[in-house]
């Protein structure tokens, strides 16, 4: 799927969590857009039942709009209830996407995440302990660093509003 693929969009497409060389999770999508950098597909809650984090719950009924670069080290998530209110954004820290002309987002979870709330005042950076744990750093010092900026760098996006003033312009 490239920006010549445009024809694509709203085909099914298939999304592939990798983790530590595993499958994670594998669930169908609808393509949204491909400008042959940054992809954006929808998905419903692919997880089993209820996620109850705390700070937000994902649970069946819930709509993650989700955008994904083949050149960024992350993944941006908008995550809405089944009525369509906004809960916010779960960014995953991933190496950057592999999309292949059959139809699958590939993408390998760094560990590293952040939370933006709806309103944007609660910014959470998750996973730290799992991913110093993770022993990417002696396996891949360079993926490491990438994580790492990548993780700094959706901070920076969230608390200077970036993700709420998307959502409120489209």
């Amino acid at each position: 799927m490239s920006a010549s693929s445009a024809e694509s969009r709203g085909g099914a497409v298939e999304v592939v969590l990798v983790k530590s060389g595993r499958t994670k999770i594998r669930y169908g999508a609808e393509l949204l857009a491909d400008d042959g950098n940054q992809v954006t597909v929808r998905a419903p809650w692919a997880g089993a039942g209820v996620r109850d984090f705390g700070f937000v719950r994902f649970e069946p009924g819930d709509v993650f709009t989700e955008h994904y670069w083949r050149d960024r080290w992350y993944a941006v998530k908008e995550v809405r209830d089944a009525r369509g209110s906004l809960k916010g954004w779960y960014c995953d820290v991933t190496r950057p996407a592999e999309v292949s002309s059959s139809g699958t987002i590939v993408v390998e979870d760094l560990d590293l995440d952040l939370w933006c709330s709806a309103d944007g005042t609660t910014v959470l950076r998750l996973d730290e302990a799992e991913f110093t744990t993770s022993g990417l750093t002696a396996r891949d010092p360079e993926a490491a660093s990438a994580a790492e900026r990548a993780l700094d760098e959706l901070e920076e996006l969230a608390r200077a509003g970036a993700f709420t003033r998307a959502t409120t312009s489209t």
